[in-house]
């Protein structure tokens, strides 16, 4: 689907319907046709393939600047319906005038840069409004890392008084998301440290003019990516902790039923013995005598009982 948005004087994001080539217009692309990917490359001037390894869901972060085309592929996080987490890459091009998106997926990101929020972002200044998208994409990710620490916490609240596999499973998930943000949030930084160096570069102001103002805001990027990096490395070393302790309980627990279910066969098995020696069609002691039957259930029950007793003071139960 592909939207074009245009800032007018007053601030006013507005919908275009055509397009103009020198209007500063952002091209919003998400989960595009053929059709479509063909129509902005042959408006734009920009090679098909910059805009199509925007769409490769194994695409790396990375930033490129070819024939006057400066392209820059970063990961976002995502939230999906069920809660789970994952990443997506997302191209963001700049050509003489213009300023392009692409995404496969809608995501909230992008959609926070309406006309509702126009009043903090500008298509005509497109450095900023790359920059400020940028520093959506960190903010996010501190959102929703906050997020897997509170699920984290209940999970963990719910495993202290039932071990079931639902809770282990989606602790599993959250520590597959968090490998995610990591290596997404990695990537990312090395992107953002490049185009710190290439606001220097005089290449790179043909097409973009960095301000002392922009050089400010995409420093507080590197400091929120900086910071969503420690924290994710953090949730992810207590995660894996959490794991370890939860299996040394699940294999204590097991062992504690193991030990208390052979006590309970060695108890039954003493009665068990006793019967079976007096039940042989031999003679036996007791045999002759009216309460011989009693006294062999009174010898099974104290020595069941002496065993118990023994077994007690050893903690088998």
């Amino acid at each position: 689907m592909l939207k074009i948005y245009k800032t007018e004087n007053g601030g006013k994001l507005v919908k275009l319907k055509r397009f103009r080539i020198s209007s500063h217009s952002w091209f919003d692309l998400i989960n595009p046709t053929a059709k479509e990917i063909e129509q902005v490359s042959s408006m734009l001037k920009v090679d098909a393939d910059i805009l199509r390894n925007s769409l490769d869901a194994d695409e790396r972060s990375r930033v490129e600047l070819d024939e006057g085309i400066f392209s820059v592929i970063v990961s976002l996080p995502l939230l999906d319906e069920d809660g789970n987490f994952d990443t997506l890459p997302c191209g963001l091009v700049f050509t003489a005038f213009n300023f392009l998106t692409i995404c496969s997926r809608d995501n909230r990101i992008l959609s926070s840069f309406n006309k509702n929020t126009a009043k903090t972002f500008d298509t005509r200044e497109r450095t900023k409004f790359m920059l400020s998208i940028l520093y959506k994409i960190t903010q996010f990710y501190l959102r929703y890392l906050a997020i897997i620490n509170r699920k984290t916490e209940h999970i963990e609240e719910t495993l202290k008084r039932t071990t079931s596999n639902e809770e282990l499973f989606q602790l599993m998930e959250i520590q597959k998301s968090l490998v995610y943000f990591t290596t997404s949030l990695r990537d990312n930084q090395l992107v953002l440290d490049k185009i710190l160096r290439m606001t220097k570069s005089p290449a790179t102001s043909k097409i973009l003019a960095f301000t002392e103002d922009d050089i400010d805001l995409l420093e507080d990027v590197i400091v929120e990516n900086k910071q969503a990096i420690e924290m994710v490395d953090m949730h992810r070393t207590i995660l894996e902790g959490m794991m370890d302790g939860f299996a040394s309980i699940i294999n204590n627990n097991v062992n504690l039923v193991m030990k208390f279910l052979a006590a309970i066969t060695i108890i039954l098995s003493i009665p068990t013995m006793l019967g079976s020696f007096w039940g042989m069609n031999v003679p036996v002691p007791f045999a002759g005598m009216i309460h011989g039957f009693w006294i062999v259930i009174g010898i099974s029950m104290v020595a069941t009982l002496l065993v118990i007793i023994c077994f007690r003071k050893k903690g088998m139960f």
